[in-house]
């Protein structure tokens, strides 16, 4: 399977400014996700890839922009990118019951994210009843 980029989220101190601004900019629409402990807001830009505006998770941290790369498995990815020379920044988290995060930094430089989606069961097939 292709890994190929699902999610761009911005990591930011001032969500209401990049709100206004983004929306202003490109007409995307924003749709605030209320959390017990943060306030997410989805980014659903029509066609394409998506993303979601956060405040920054950490006070140090600047604002960016971080990419999300489809996983079968992130723990596999994040051990294998270790492995590789990457610096991991979170192992493993689950978010909203949709599936699995990590992120590393890569040799360069570089952050990204993995993204494990949260598997579906599949739909049970009904038995097509035979006429006698």
């Amino acid at each position: 399977m292709p890994n190929s980029f699902v999610h761009v989220e911005l990591n930011t101190a001032d969500v209401a400014t990049a709100k206004k601004f983004y929306r202003g900019l490109f007409d995307w629409k924003l749709e605030d996700v209320r959390r017990p402990d943060m306030i997410y807001t989805m980014i659903d830009v029509g066609k394409g890839v998506g993303g979601g505006m956060m405040n920054t998770p950490m006070p140090d941290a600047p604002t960016q922009w971080l990419p999300y790369v489809l996983v079968d498995d992130a723990a596999k990815a994040i051990a294998k990118a270790r492995k590789l020379g990457a610096t991991i920044v979170v192992e493993s988290k689950t978010v909203m019951g949709m599936g699995t995060l990590g992120i590393f930094v890569d040799p360069t430089g570089a952050m990204l994210a993995v993204w494990e989606a949260v598997r579906k069961a599949p739909a049970k097939r009904r038995a097509k009843s035979r006429k006698k």
